[in-house]
């Protein structure tokens, strides 16, 4: 035999915390497991649990932006010196010159991202 929740008053949606959320994507996301058939135990629609995981990643992600360090090099007329030098957390360095197009550079940053 099936359940109800019935709602009253001016709130009609669910509030899921924080450990709930975690519990029901751990074990939507775990080896083996399905996720409606996890929604289904829950009561939960798919589309939250997606939701949800986006949500997540996207904060164990970090920011967008970083804070850029400045560091002074003196010019000594060499045209090889890059105008700007990026270090990746990956490891991956970029140094891209000061007559590179600002379309090229903006491409090299969105591909190493």
């Amino acid at each position: 035999m099936g359940h109800a929740v019935l709602l009253t008053g001016p709130e009609r949606r669910r509030r899921w915390s924080l450990e709930d959320r975690a519990q029901i994507l751990a074990e939507a996301f775990a080896p083996g497991a399905v996720v409606c058939e996890v929604a289904r135990r829950f009561d939960v629609a798919t589309g939250l649990i997606y939701t949800w995981r986006r949500q997540a990643l996207a904060q164990e992600a970090g920011p967008a932006f970083v804070p850029a360090k400045l560091v002074d090099v003196p010019n000594n007329g060499d045209a090889a010196e890059p105008a700007m030098c990026v270090d990746f957390p990956s490891g991956v360095k970029v140094r891209i010159g000061a007559a590179a197009p600002c379309d090229l550079a903006a491409a090299i940053m969105r591909a190493l991202k």
